[in-house]
C-alpha cells in the first residue's frame, strides 16, 4: 500500500467540526436512552427532569449552542493508519489547532489551566488536549472526540484488585464508586469500566468505555451480563435524575477489558454525566 499524504489543515478542520458538533448535538443513543428512561421512570420529579433534559438537548441542537456550560476538556481517541504522512505540520499541532479553533469560534467554555497545582492559569483556548493514539494498519485516520466535563470526572476512581477478588470484587468496587458519587455526577450517568492491563491502561479503558454508545453490549456475553447486572443494581440505588430520586440513576454501564498480569486485576471506573458528548470522523 502506498503512503497517503494528508494536509494538516484537513485534520484541524475535522477536529474543529467534531468538537462543535459534539457539544451541540447529543448522540442518538443518548436521546433514545433518555426517551426510554422517561417511559420507565417511576418518580414524577425524575420524569420531569428527564423531560427537561430532552428539551434542553433539542434546543441546543436547534440553536447550535452547548448542551452544557461545562464543555469539558478535549479528549480524543485516534486510530492512526501507518501509511499516513501529515504534511505542512505535525499531527499533534493540527489537533491542537482544531481544538483551539472550535472552542473560540464555537463559543465553548475554556476550562483548561496550565498547571495542576500551583499557577492554575487558564490557557484561554482549552488546550492542550488529551490524545490517545493507536497505530493501526492502513491509510486513514479515525478520530473520536469528546468534551469531558469534570463534575463527573471528579467522581471517578481506580483500584488495583488482585485476582482473588473475582467478578464480585469488580462489581462491588464499581457499585461502591457510584454510591460514593451519589448525585454529584449529574445523573442519569454513563458508567465506564476498564478492567485489566496496568494501572494506567485500566483508566484509559474506562474512559474509552464512556465513549461507546450506550445501546451496545460488550461482545463477550460474560461481560455483557455484568453490564446488565451493574446497571440494574445502580438504578436500584435511588439517586435518580439530577439526584432528586427515582429509578434512573444510570443510562448505561459499558465495560472494556484488556489482558493483564497473573498477579493483578486493575479496575477503573470513569463516570460520565448525561451529556455524553462524542463524535467520530474518518479522514
Amino acid at each position: 500500500m502506498e503512503l497517503r499524504v494528508i494536509k494538516a489543515e484537513e485534520i484541524t478542520s475535522a477536529v474543529s467540526r467534531l468538537f462543535k458538533e459534539c457539544n451541540y448535538f447529543i448522540g442518538d443513543d443518548i436521546t433514545k436512552a433518555l426517551e426510554c428512561a422517561y417511559q420507565n421512570e417511576q418518580s414524577p420529579v425524575g420524569k420531569q427532569v428527564i423531560s427537561q433534559l430532552l428539551e434542553n438537548n433539542r434546543i441546543a441542537a436547534e440553536e447550535q449552542i452547548p448542551i452544557c456550560q461545562d464543555t469539558g476538556m478535549a479528549v480524543l481517541f485516534v486510530k492512526y493508519g501507518d501509511k499516513v504522512i501529515v504534511e505542512d505540520g505535525s499531527f499533534r499541532n493540527a489537533v491542537e489547532s482544531g481544538v483551539r479553533q472550535a472552542y473560540k469560534d464555537g463559543y465553548l467554555r475554556k476550562s483548561v489551566v496550565n498547571d495542576p497545582v500551583f499557577d492554575r492559569i487558564n490557557t484561554k483556548d482549552n488546550t492542550p488536549a488529551i490524545i490517545h493514539t493507536e497505530i493501526v494498519p492502513g491509510s486513514k485516520i479515525s478520530i473520536t472526540a469528546g468534551g469531558k466535563g469534570f463534575g463527573s470526572e471528579n467522581m471517578s476512581a481506580i483500584k488495583m484488585l488482585t485476582p482473588s477478588y473475582g467478578k464480585q470484587g469488580v462489581m462491588d468496587f464499581v457499585l461502591e464508586t457510584v454510591r460514593k458519587a451519589g448525585p454529584n455526577p449529574c445523573p442519569p450517568m454513563i458508567v465506564g469500566v476498564g478492567i485489566g492491563g496496568t494501572f494506567e491502561k485500566a483508566a484509559v479503558l474506562a474512559k474509552k468505555a464512556t465513549f461507546r454508545p450506550v445501546d451496545t453490549d460488550n461482545p463477550d456475553p460474560r461481560y455483557a451480563e455484568m453490564e446488565k447486572q451493574l446497571l440494574e443494581q445502580i438504578n436500584r440505588m435511588g439517586f435518580g435524575p439530577a439526584g432528586l430520586g427515582g429509578n434512573t440513576t444510570a443510562l448505561g454501564v459499558n465495560i472494556e477489558t484488556y489482558p493483564t498480569h497473573i498477579a493483578g486485576m486493575p479496575v477503573a471506573v470513569n463516570i460520565c454525566c448525561h451529556a455524553a458528548r462524542h463524535k467520530t470522523v474518518i479522514i
